[in-house]
């Protein structure tokens, strides 16, 4: 072989195994700079020699084979093929579906998948990142930071600086970190956002309003397929717009007051609610104040983690939670067997409209209305529904 030709996995893997019994453990980097290739191309031949017992992962590099290594399964069921870790803010309110979807995928592909719970503060995710680093023989991760508050940035930089690679979830990587290779899946909220204005618009409302609660980060999107709707639709811009709402906090009957009263003030009979368990206070408040919902007031929540449960049932936007899961880890595992070319990976996911009574046309009898398909899914889901709780995505 000539100097500078490139080795193949089997030479490569035979290099590792002369340098770990010569010195007892071996650097990823340092491999990678001696045999010339990427790091993630190192990490899949030491992941390669792991599955044949051959040698131990450890954080950064691996060393022989060690009797107390119990990362593989016993010899009566499969072995994993890969160690995954998952770092989610909340598991009280939307993300239990994305992360019932990533286990599914994990179990599918042979790969553990290890879940940590952190909260919204930046600060806790990284503990909880850095914990799981710490796991031996850990392959990539599946995070969800804010990524467009203050210091964003640098959290992202950090991510993509990490020995394993990461796939952020229902987080998209802003304009300003699009040079970073960073796998991304989101839900495609713009959509979302355009398929209740048109929904409105074919029940015969013109004036579609939107409230939002302001750290939510979904609102964003949501605003901008809100307005890009109404353009391309030619309505009127001037509907109600309410950022910050909390529906659900001290002060919570004066607020909602102040909605309605903006709601007649600018003539807007349909609103778009983010999210759900604000449309429902909303859609209670109204009804208690003698506003007829919809033939008063067409109501659209976005997220329908708890819309179903008003009276009327409110139609929601339903995001592809376990979709977004799903996709996850076939990205991350799809990121860690890949050869050095494959390009960075960005995908969106539409959501589903589910179109229940608090949104039917005025001429329509909302009690006249059965239950459609999506309806009798709903029910059958109903027993494992969740209470909401931290009513961000």
């Amino acid at each position: 072989m000539t100097a500078g030709e490139p080795l193949y996995g089997v030479q490569r893997r035979e290099r590792i195994l002369a340098q770990l019994r010569e010195k007892g453990s071996v650097s990823v980097s340092v491999l990678a700079r001696q045999l010339g290739v990427s790091e993630l191309t190192v990490r899949r031949d030491v992941n390669a020699l792991a599955q044949q017992g051959l040698v131990t992962r450890v954080h950064g590099g691996a060393t022989l084979r060690s009797v107390l290594d119990t990362t593989r399964a016993p010899a009566s069921g499969p072995t994993p093929r890969y160690v995954i870790g998952m770092v989610v803010p909340s598991l009280d309110y939307y993300w239990p579906q994305i992360v019932n979807g990533a286990r599914a995928e994990a179990a599918r592909l042979r790969t553990t998948l290890l879940l940590r719970a952190s909260t919204y503060d930046a600060r806790d995710q990284r503990r909880q990142v850095e914990a799981l680093l710490r796991t031996p023989a850990l392959d990539g991760l599946i995070v969800a930071p804010d990524t467009t508050g203050e210091g964003a940035l640098d959290t992202l930089r950090w991510l993509d600086a990490l020995p394993v690679p990461v796939v952020l979830a229902e987080r998209r990587v802003p304009a300003a970190a699009s040079a970073l290779r960073l796998d991304s899946v989101a839900s495609d909220h713009e959509v979302g956002a355009a398929l209740a204005v048109r929904h409105l618009r074919e029940a015969g409302h013109t004036r579609i309003g939107l409230f939002t609660q302001r750290d939510n980060p979904s609102r964003g999107p949501v605003e901008a397929g809100w307005w890009s709707a109404l353009e391309t639709l030619d309505l009127p811009r001037d509907a109600a717009r309410l950022d910050g709402i909390r529906f659900d906090a001290p002060g919570r009957d004066e607020a909602m007051d102040e909605a309605l009263e903006l709601l007649e003030r600018t003539r807007t009979s349909a609103v778009i609610v983010l999210p759900d368990p604000q449309a429902l206070a909303l859609e209670q408040h109204a009804v208690d104040r003698g506003i007829r919902v919809p033939r008063d007031l067409a109501i659209v929540a976005y997220d329908d983690d708890v819309a179903r449960f008003g009276d009327p049932a409110i139609t929601a936007i339903r995001p592809p939670k376990e979709s977004v899961g799903r996709e996850a880890v076939r990205l991350l595992v799809s990121r860690i067997e890949a050869d050095d070319v494959r390009p960075t990976h960005r995908v969106r996911l539409g959501p589903e409209l589910h179109v229940r009574q608090s949104s039917l046309p005025s001429s329509i009898d909302p009690a006249s209305v059965g239950a459609s398909d999506a309806e009798a899914h709903d029910a059958a889901e109903a027993d494992d529904a969740m209470e909401p709780g931290n009513e961000t995505a």
